[in-house]
């Protein structure tokens, strides 16, 4: 997968965004996307392949691989982080109204009537709520893919043998999980970069809050 596109985004939403805001696109970009593309695909390309049991009874392994990696933490990662950066395109594209708007206002009153918007940037109005939905958004998921790691691997960690008891298997076999340390120390690193963005959307939905009661009362 190309993952430029996510770059682009990532970095033009960065000049709409508070200082909690670009502290959330430096985890996601360096300790998230970064270290997904570099490392992480390739632990994870030889899952299947590597997945050895002690038995030569054909479909054996392919039903064990499968009762125990229902979903790959590689496509779920995938998943996860291309919902992440939905919400920043949503705020790209109310900024790129506002700005078309203002433009045919303009063009259609002259240089000299009075602007909508004379930061179409600037978080007010409509683009404040934007902003702030794309925050409790980016958390929700977050959040609700790490429950789902830990649903389908408690405590976030793979085993380095798992015993396997379902047919076609002619008995109870043993399976082999490879490189089983190396894929367990990316998780729990996936795992606590997926909180921080969780703590840094909080807290910057906090500070947006915080800010606007303060303009309010004074």
């Amino acid at each position: 997968m190309n993952w430029g596109v996510f770059e682009g985004l990532l970095s033009g939403v960065n000049k709409y965004s508070t200082a909690f805001g670009r502290i959330w696109l430096s985890v996601v970009f360096i300790f998230r996307l970064l270290v997904y593309v570099v490392a992480a695909e390739r632990v994870w390309s030889d899952d299947h392949k590597d997945f050895d049991c002690n038995t030569r009874q054909p479909g054996c392994r392919n039903v064990c691989y499968d009762h125990f990696f229902p979903v790959s933490h590689i496509r779920l990662w995938a998943l996860q982080l291309i919902l992440v950066t939905c919400p920043s395109l949503l705020v790209i594209m109310h900024v790129a109204y506002r700005e078309a708007k203002e433009e045919r206002h303009r063009a259609a009153g002259g240089d000299e009537c009075r602007r909508i918007y004379p930061d179409p940037g600037k978080k007010r109005g409509g683009l404040w709520w934007t902003y702030l939905l794309s925050l409790i958004f980016k958390a929700g998921v977050d959040v609700v893919f790490l429950y789902i790691f830990y649903h389908l691997y408690r405590n976030y960690t793979l085993p380095r043998v798992v015993k396997c008891e379902l047919a076609p298997c002619p008995n109870t076999v043993d399976c082999f999980i490879s490189h089983p340390t190396e894929k367990n120390i990316f998780t729990l690193f996936m795992v606590v970069t997926s909180c921080v963005c969780v703590m840094l959307s909080i807290i910057e939905a906090a500070y947006l809050i915080g800010k606007r009661c303060r303009e309010c009362f004074l």
